[in-house]
């Protein structure tokens, strides 16, 4: 069994952040070998993010906050409340914009290794 704090996190590396703009607190890395990974991000208030993860599905619960994500490719927008879960199946490049404060369930396949940062078209590579 795996039980992990918040506290924990930080101790270990699995916290990072970029203050006043995002945090991601990782639970879940491939390291743990469950074969995802499981984050907890929160984007503040008014912060946009163009994204495209090319190498990994991603699906989000929004737990706390409002916000919309853009679909780029065909323009639809949807609008994010707590309870709101959307999936990146198809690698899609999209817009988050936080319209205030967020929090966000992700979850990752394959797993993340924990150090990834997001590149050029807002993916992660594969380490």
């Amino acid at each position: 069994m795996i039980v992990r704090s918040i506290d924990d996190l930080k101790a270990q590396g699995r916290y990072q952040e970029n203050p006043g703009v995002w945090t991601s607190s990782r639970y879940l890395l491939r390291e743990d070998d469950v074969g995802f990974t499981l984050t907890q991000t929160t984007v503040a208030a008014g912060r946009t993010q163009l994204m495209e993860y090319k190498n990994h599905i991603e699906a989000n619960l929004i737990i706390e906050g409002e916000g919309v994500v853009l679909d780029v490719a065909t323009g639809e927008e949807y609008s994010l409340k707590p309870g709101t879960m959307y999936t990146l199946d198809q690698h899609d490049r999209h817009e988050l914009h936080a319209n205030t404060d967020m929090r966000i369930v992700c979850v990752f396949t394959p797993a993340l290794v924990g150090r990834e940062t997001h590149d050029e078209d807002g993916s992660y590579p594969i380490l």
